[in-house]
């Protein structure tokens, strides 16, 4: 079965974002951040404070460290959040998955639907291909072209069999 055939790198799907209930910090986070930048206007500065208050909680909450003017597309899932940590100037691409203990640092630059496991450490600068799946606790720190497997310290590619 070919999973990466069945989510889109280009297009979000935003329902992977959306709150379940009021107690879902990893999506209210990111509800925070697509607010905040989303504030124009009029009232874009108050909106602005509001949305850097919550957002300030919902890192608390959550345990993640993503700025307010980070580069994400649509549909990303965080399903444990703690520890997550993302430099701001390094874009991710569309229905992206990352679990805990992800560490993204500057220079990096990840393509669409991306499954990055627990604890891995992409050091940048690196391009990170579509539909790319890198392996826990892996540290990846040259480009992976799209469609690979990559695990191990220092990453490398696995072969599909």
């Amino acid at each position: 079965m070919d999973f990466s055939a069945q989510v889109s790198a280009t297009e979000p799907d935003w329902s992977r974002e959306k709150p379940r209930r009021w107690w879902d910090p990893s999506r209210r986070l990111l509800r925070t951040i697509r607010g905040y930048q989303r504030a124009r206007g009029p009232f874009g500065r108050i909106l602005r404070i509001y949305w850097t208050a919550q957002h300030r909680f919902w890192s608390v909450a959550s345990g993640a460290d993503i700025p307010l003017d980070s580069k994400i597309g649509g549909g990303l899932l965080l399903p444990h959040p703690n520890g997550v940590v993302v430099h701001p100037a390094s874009p991710i691409g569309c229905n992206c998955l990352l679990f805990q203990q992800v560490t993204i640092t500057g220079g990096v630059e990840i393509g669409g639907h991306v499954d990055i496991g627990a604890g891995a450490k992409i050091i940048g600068p690196v391009r990170i291909g579509d539909h790319v799946r890198v392996g826990a606790n892996a540290v990846v720190t040259r480009d992976v072209a799209s469609g690979s497997v990559v695990a191990g310290i220092p990453a490398r590619v696995i072969p599909k069999d």
